[in-house]
C-alpha cells in the first residue's frame, strides 16, 4: 500500500513522516525531491528564483520517475508499506500553481505528464492549514513558501481533494501536533485493517 503526505510548505508533513517510523517501522519511508542527482537538480532550482518553471516541472518529474524504479515499485512488489513525504500531487499543485499563465490548464497539463507513468496512492492525507499560517511555519524561505503563491497551491489542492474523494483524508493541521498526529494514526490504523 502507497501511503503519501501531502500540503502545503508548513503543515507538518515532515514532522508527522518523522512520528511514524516509530509506529510502523518496517514500512518503507520515502520522500520527495529524493536524495537522488535528480533530486539535488530540483533542489537547486527551488534555491534559484529565476529558474524556468517548464524546466523545473521535468526536473520533478524526472525525480518522480527515478523515484518509482528505484523506490517504490520495488517496495511495494515486496509488499511493503510505503509512506511518502510528498509525491505527485505535490508537483500536481505546486507546479500548476508556477505554471499559471505559461500553458493552457497548467495543474491539467502537469497531469497529463505524469498519467502515463506515476503510480497513483491508495490513501492521501491532506495536512490542511492555511497559507499564511503555512509561510509564517516555513520561514519564507524559497520562493515556494511565501502566502500569496501557497494560496494558490491551497486552491489546487482543493481540487484534488474534488476530484478525488475517496482517496484524500483532510486532517486539520491548526492544531497542535499531537493532535494531528494522533488523527493520522487514528486513519491509518482503519485503513490499513480494511
Amino acid at each position: 500500500m502507497l501511503i503519501t503526505l501531502e500540503g502545503l510548505d508548513g503543515s507538518g508533513k515532515t514532522t508527522v513522516w518523522e512520528a511514524l517510523h516509530d509506529v510502523y517501522p518496517d514500512a518503507t519511508f520515502t520522500r520527495e525531491p529524493t536524495n537522488s542527482w535528480y533530486g539535488d537538480a530540483v533542489y537547486r532550482s527551488i534555491e534559484d528564483d529565476d529558474a524556468d518553471p517548464l524546466a523545473e516541472l521535468f526536473l520533478y518529474t524526472a525525480d518522480h520517475a527515478d523515484h518509482l524504479s528505484r523506490v517504490i515499485e520495488p517496495a511495494l512488489e515486496r509488499g511493503d508499506l510505503v509512506i511518502s513525504d510528498r509525491y505527485s500531487d505535490s508537483r500536481y499543485a505546486y507546479q500548476g500553481a508556477t505554471l499559471e499563465g505559461e500553458v493552457t490548464r497548467p495543474m491539467e497539463y502537469v497531469i497529463g505528464i505524469h498519467r502515463a507513468f506515476t503510480v497513483d496512492p491508495d490513501l492521501t492525507l491532506y495536512l490542511d492549514v492555511d497559507p499564511e499560517t503555512a509561510a509564517a511555519r516555513a520561514g519564507v524561505t524559497n520562493k515556494f513558501e511565501r502566502a500569496e503563491y501557497l494560496a494558490a497551491v491551497r486552491d489546487n489542492y482543493e481540487r484534488l481533494l474534488d476530484r478525488d474523494a475517496g482517496r484524500f483524508v483532510r486532517i486539520d493541521a491548526t492544531q497542535p501536533p499531537e493532535e494531528v498526529l494522533e488523527r493520522v494514526e487514528e486513519v491509518l490504523e482503519r485503513v490499513l485493517e480494511e
